[in-house]
């Protein structure tokens, strides 16, 4: 049996300093996979060189939804904090990246809609790239791991409309209610490891049917202590508040937490 992250960022400029260690931390903790997730060409080349140096880190290379219409919110001079402030890439260029590299991908991610940062003017171009990046993922038979804010609703619409089965909604930040839509339809949610600080992913925890939630860190971030960033090791800590919530033991919740990864990426953790 082995724990997982399926939504890391083992690239991240406050990770990747200290990478080595950080697996190590995970292994030590009982983790036996970590899905790392790219944001664009450059991050998924390093997030493909990264999996190639440790086996139990899976690539997930994607396109950020910001940064599918990053060069337009640019060029209206819409604010956004960037860690990067190279030249992004075209669109174009990001979505062949992932076509190019796809089998060489364990998913399709982090791919999907964001109406936070996103002007709604450019709602239609990121919808066209990410409706263009789950053909890719279907073409291949590759699972999709979503990042989706303040657009959840018509995320889900689309994954519907498509016909994509293998999907996690990562840190799903809608109703709770939504939620359950969501595992309704299929998809699976990954908690994060803020889950007993955050009453939202609390319920999901409570409400959500067990065999459509999976584990996730997102890190660096949502932390389950605010003095620290996240690793990929804290998610023992949120096996052990599923397990308290409902009720079982953690060798319980594991055994039905490896069904649903299982389920959703076609291996074992």
């Amino acid at each position: 049996m082995g724990l997982f992250d399926v939504h890391a960022h083992l690239t991240h400029p406050r990770l990747v300093a200290d990478v080595d260690a950080v697996v190590e931390r995970a292994r030590a903790a009982g983790v036996t996979t970590i899905v790392s997730n790219g944001l664009h060409p450059a991050d998924n080349q390093a997030v493909l060189a990264l999996a190639r140096r440790h086996p139990i880190v899976k690539p997930a290379i994607g396109l950020y939804p910001v940064d599918a219409v990053m060069r337009e919110m640019l060029a209206a001079g819409v604010s956004y904090p960037r860690e990067d402030e190279g030249e992004p890439p075209t669109v174009d260029e990001a979505i062949a990246f992932v076509r190019d590299h796809v089998e060489e991908a364990f998913a399709v991610g982090e791919v999907g809609l964001d109406g936070y940062w996103v002007p709604e003017s450019l709602w239609p171009a990121q919808e066209a790239a990410f409706v263009a990046l789950v053909r890719v993922a279907l073409d291949a038979n590759k699972p999709l791991i979503l990042h989706t804010r303040k657009r959840e609703r018509r995320t889900l619409e689309l994954l519907v409309e498509h016909g994509a089965k293998r999907v996690d909604f990562h840190c799903f930040g809608g109703k709770v209610s939504l939620a359950r839509q969501v595992a309704d339809a299929g998809f699976y949610l990954s908690i994060p490891a803020n889950a007993r600080r955050s009453e939202s992913f609390t319920r999901m925890l409570e409400t959500v049917p067990r065999d459509r939630l999976l584990l996730e860190t997102d890190c660096p971030y949502l932390t389950p202590e605010k003095e620290r960033g996240s690793e990929p090791s804290d998610v023992a800590r949120t096996l052990s508040y599923a397990a308290e919530l409902w009720k079982t033991t953690e060798a319980a919740a594991l055994a039905q937490l490896e069904e649903n990864f299982e389920a959703l990426f076609g291996v074992r953790p």
